[in-house]
């Protein structure tokens, strides 16, 4: 059998990663985790055997046993890092669907809105086709879900 890498990186590239495996994946609901990631909670994987490809991320000390790291280019989380392991931001890999999530951590801490929102409902049809239309001219500049020779490409110079 062959094993298949596990590789993911930021949104613009400048930081690539593979790892050799996965461990325990959960969402986190503490204050610092949905301020790192701007959301409702952080989505986090262990990494195993993790080794940067392409750059490095900017660490940042989130606490006095905590770092994050994140691209200095285009701000994506990237790591959660404490004594002894690493965790990576589930959306930073290539294919996040190998890392749903099995726990959810800081319950006390989960806002108000997170129980709720399978009950909101999705976009009007003549929203959702605006929605589309836009999205049709979209030009997407994210570097790809797979490992490149080098990014930018050159065509996106």
């Amino acid at each position: 059998m062959i094993a298949t890498a596990i590789t993911g990186g930021c949104q613009c590239g400048a930081v690539r990663f593979r790892a050799t495996g996965l461990g325990r994946a959960s969402i986190c609901h503490c204050r610092m985790c949905q301020k790192a990631f701007g959301g409702l909670f952080g989505p986090l994987v262990t990494a195993k055997g993790l080794e940067w490809t392409r750059g490095k991320p900017t660490r940042f000390a989130s606490s006095n046993v905590a770092w994050r790291g994140f691209c200095e280019a285009c701000g994506t989380p990237l790591t959660y890092e404490y004594e002894g392991g690493i965790d990576v931001a589930i959306g930073a890999l290539d294919d996040p669907n190998l890392a749903p999530p099995t726990v959810q951590l800081n319950p006390a801490d989960k806002l108000a809105v997170y129980d709720e929102l399978h009950r909101l409902p999705g976009s009007p049809p003549d929203e959702q086709a605006a929605s589309d239309a836009f999205l049709a001219s979209v030009e997407n500049r994210q570097h790809p879900d797979h490992d490149t020779e080098s990014w930018p490409s050159k065509e996106r110079q």
